[in-house]
């Protein structure tokens, strides 16, 4: 796919380095608060998966409830953005883990969810430690969100840009946190802030009426 297609307001875009978890694109003939406009949004402007609300029904473990809750939501999960609406996502992700004989280690390969697409980016990510004898057992929702209201559902790491020796020319790089492709947050980024910049016409023309 040709990223040119979606740049509405942007003149040109080259991409520099592509990684699995990593991209630098140049952009040329923009300005600065555009440019910058875009770095935002790719870090936290663009919807993914995270779990949001937890029911705990055994947790015998040292964690305590808050602190379980808390690691959960920072488990990134896979997101696919087009087949799911953010005004209305649910999905729903259960653990039931239970230590016998010895010490274990609970991972997100435990946290099973019910749909095919979202669920742990990782199967190595550790959530609590059990003693012989302690269970946790839960059902945990998660739905689409923003950066903008909480970290967790930032889409990348890592989203910075630098200046070129031309003019208007600048150097964007995102590292995402592998619940969308590089290359997918940067589409998803274009497109949001050619929306905002629609509505925003949109809103000084009405003010002129």
């Amino acid at each position: 796919m040709d990223f040119r297609i979606f740049l509405i307001s942007l003149p040109s875009i080259q991409i520099l380095t592509k990684e699995d978890n990593k991209i630098s694109i140049k952009l040329k003939g923009i300005s600065l608060h555009h440019a910058n406009a875009l770095r935002r949004i790719c870090l936290n402007g663009v919807p993914i998966f995270a779990i949001d609300t937890v029911d705990i029904i055994t947790n015998s473990s040292v964690l305590p409830d808050e602190g379980l809750t808390h690691t959960l939501g920072m488990i990134p999960l896979k997101t696919e953005l087009n087949g799911f609406d953010e005004s209305n996502s649910r999905v729903m992700l259960v653990l039931d883990s239970e230590a016998a004989e010895n010490t274990i280690m609970v991972t997100s390969a435990e946290l099973e969810s019910k749909d095919q697409v979202v669920k742990p980016i990782s199967n190595q990510i550790p959530i609590a430690y059990l003693a012989p004898g302690q269970r946790i057992k839960l059902e945990a929702y998660a739905r689409l969100g923003r950066g903008t209201e909480h970290a967790k559902w930032n889409s990348a790491n890592i989203s910075t840009l630098t200046d070129t020796d031309k003019e208007d020319e600048y150097i964007l790089t995102v590292e995402t946190t592998g619940s969308l492709e590089p290359k997918q947050i940067i589409l998803a980024g274009i497109e949001e802030l050619s929306k905002r910049l629609e509505q925003f016409k949109e809103i000084l023309v009405n003010l002129k009426e």
